[in-house]
């Protein structure tokens, strides 16, 4: 599937979490970035991808990752988004 849509963020999300699942970590973290670089406003990708750093140890990348998630799900005006990835950088701070 991801031959004939390779831009299909949707299937790369769905991707990099089964990457995720199988603590294939750096995999998920290229694929949850290839997401954001493709829709800078699909703000889960942010979350699932600070996620992703923190069980890799990567906290500095991790309260990044939530921030920008934070600002994306902002510029959407999702606000539910918004108070979930806040939610996950209160817990490093």
């Amino acid at each position: 599937m991801l031959e004939k849509t390779p831009d299909d963020t949707f299937l790369l999300y769905g991707i990099a979490l089964e990457h995720k699942k199988l603590n294939e970590l750096p995999k998920a973290v290229e694929l949850l970035r290839r997401v954001i670089e493709l829709d800078k406003g699909y703000c889960y990708a942010y979350h699932q991808q600070g996620l992703t750093y923190e069980a890799m140890g990567d906290i500095d990348s991790a309260k990044h990752s939530y921030r920008a998630g934070i600002q994306a799900a902002q510029d959407k005006g999702d606000s539910h988004a918004a108070s979930e990835i806040a939610a996950a950088l209160e817990l490093l701070d």
